[in-house]
């Protein structure tokens, strides 16, 4: 039982380890957004990486403003536009359309999360650690 127990530590540490030793990565997102809504409506990154967002509008005038960034673009229809960013605070972000697009425009956000998946990774193997025990305690 101290064996799985010491097991079950290392497997939920060893991501976090990894994570703090990880490059940054330069990622290139492609976002459309139209009708009120942004595919996708949920972008995730990790902290430190170097984030290149191509805003396409493919109805009227969109754009995306990021709360807690103070960032903001414009894409004019059938365009694409570019904004580059470091993710360098962690958490969930909104963002939104900044230009009034029509009547649901209000409603037209996404989220932002800007982290790293070790908490996730760490769960899964203590799953996996631990089905593994339960199969071998009821083979004894």
């Amino acid at each position: 039982m101290l064996g799985f127990a010491l097991a079950a530590v290392f497997a939920l540490a060893a991501p976090l380890a990894q994570a703090a030793g990880s490059q940054p990565v330069e990622r290139t997102i492609h976002v459309q957004a139209s009708s009120f809504e942004f595919t996708p409506a949920t972008i995730r990154v990790h902290r430190g990486d170097i984030i290149t967002l191509e805003i396409e509008s493919t109805d009227v005038v969109h754009g995306i403003a990021i709360d807690g960034y103070d960032l903001r673009i414009d894409a004019d229809p059938g365009q694409t536009a570019r904004l580059t960013f470091t993710a360098d605070r962690s958490g969930v972000f909104r963002f939104r359309c900044p230009v009034t697009c029509g009547a649901l425009h209000p409603f037209m956000i996404g989220k932002l999360y800007v982290g790293n998946n070790s908490l996730y990774w760490g769960a899964v193997l203590a799953a996996v650690l631990a089905a593994v025990v339960g199969l071998w305690s009821v083979r004894k």
